[in-house]
């Protein structure tokens, strides 16, 4: 991409296409010609890019940044050396999408020592940048102050940015992983996409005629998100008001079976910006269409049983503990959650691994190549459901929690 070269204040105009501005001031303009030094210039680069492709007028100052790429299997040799190669620290709260293996426990996951070498040297680059490694999809749950209503993000991971735009009405777009590190070591991001009101508007209107519980959120959007793609639908539910994480689970799995980065429940999440109107298109979904989510992908037949996509909250832990307490599983069995919610709460670690099932860190199912040693997993995940045949290469079937302990317990 050519650019004329800025004056502090003035335009940025791309050359070879329609003309676009993107305003800089003396600071960005001063980081984009080098004078910060050289790693501050190419992520100046890539934020300005990414303007010019989608026609941002000025970048905007972020509150924190959550960064993909981290586990080995997904970025490789070439993504290590990238990040390696970085200077500097990053400027906000900046914190780690999960990698690829429990980074104490990777031996017990599975793991090989190669892969768990090249792992922990892509965690300590980013250590070096000042990034946090706190190796989670839901930073949400362990920093309450990462976003709040309002706050321009530039997070990464699917579900993640659903619950920041969804549940906590802050705005981000679904960033790649180079332009959220280039948001974290220059603390701004272009200005488009769902950081604008225009593009924050509901396009579907979803009538759920049935009471949902638990795991029916991530069977419901499983399958609007193979419906509405990139829309963003607003939700009119029956019976209670659905939990933190029960709307973590929807957006999860709408972001993962289509590309839902933001979604509205009526008298439950922020409410879309004044302008908006009655959306277009109308669906209409009932228990039947739930259940069919299910018997499409059924729990039988799984070899192992894993929870916590996304990574589970203390509440959950609460649950799957309950359900264990005394009991021995006959089926591998894993749960995933962030380390600072297994330290915080050691006693339902006790309780779940004293059953046989194992608690792991800083990973997840589908991110982690010890998930390819089984043919088939059971979930409760409508996200898991999504992404684990295509990424895992792994079948996948969908149960409630309770399915999911007994299948893990030999009962299912």
């Amino acid at each position: 991409m050519l650019l004329c070269n800025a004056v502090a204040g003035k335009e940025f105009i791309a050359r070879g296409r329609k003309p676009l501005i993107m305003y800089l001031s003396r600071e960005e303009e001063a980081i984009y010609q080098g004078e910060r030094g050289e790693t501050p210039r190419r992520m100046m680069e890539i934020l300005v890019a990414l303007g010019d492709i989608y026609g941002a007028e000025k970048l905007v100052a972020v509150k924190s940044v959550q960064i993909a790429g981290v586990s080995y299997k997904n970025i490789g040799e070439a993504g290590l050396e990238w990040i390696s190669d970085l200077q500097g620290q990053v400027v906000v709260p900046s914190i780690l999408n999960p990698a690829g293996m429990d980074l104490c426990r990777w031996q017990e996951m599975g793991v090989g020592e190669d892969f768990a070498q090249k792992q922990q040297q892509i965690i300590e680059a980013y250590r070096k940048l000042g990034v946090i490694i706190d190796c989670t999809c839901t930073p949400y749950q362990i920093y309450e102050g990462i976003a709040g209503l309002g706050d321009h993000l530039a997070w990464s991971e699917s579900s993640a940015v659903s619950y920041a735009n969804s549940v906590i009405g802050a705005r981000t777009n679904r960033e790649g992983g180079p332009s959220a590190l280039a948001a974290a070591l220059v603390g701004k991001t272009a200005l488009y996409g769902y950081h604008l009101d225009e593009n924050r508007l509901p396009t579907h209107l979803v009538e759920v005629e049935a009471e949902l519980q638990g795991s029916d959120y991530g069977a419901l959007g499983f399958l609007v998100g193979r419906i509405v793609k990139d829309g963003v639908p607003f939700f009119r539910l029956q019976g209670p008001r659905p939990s933190a994480d029960e709307l973590k689970a929807l957006g999860a799995a709408m972001a993962a079976s289509g590309s839902v980065a933001l979604y509205y429940v009526k008298e439950v999440t922020p409410r879309p910006p004044p302008s908006a109107g009655q959306p277009e298109e109308t669906l209409n979904l009932g228990r039947k269409d739930i259940d069919e989510v299910y018997a499409q992908y059924p729990a039988g037949g799984a070899e192992a049983v894993a929870l916590g996509c996304p990574h589970c909250s203390m509440e959950e832990l609460v649950k799957i503990a309950g359900l264990l307490q005394g009991r021995k599983v006959q089926k591998e069995l894993w749960i995933c959650t962030a380390r600072k919610i297994a330290q915080a709460n050691p006693h339902l670690v006790a309780v779940i691994e004293e059953s046989g099932a194992r608690v792991f860190c800083d990973t997840c199912m589908v991110v982690s190549p010890a998930t390819e040693r089984f043919a088939r997993m059971l979930t409760s995940s409508g996200k898991a459901l999504a992404y684990l045949p295509g990424l895992a290469g792994v079948g996948a079937g969908l149960g409630s929690l309770e399915d999911c302990i007994d299948a893990a317990l030999g009962r299912g």
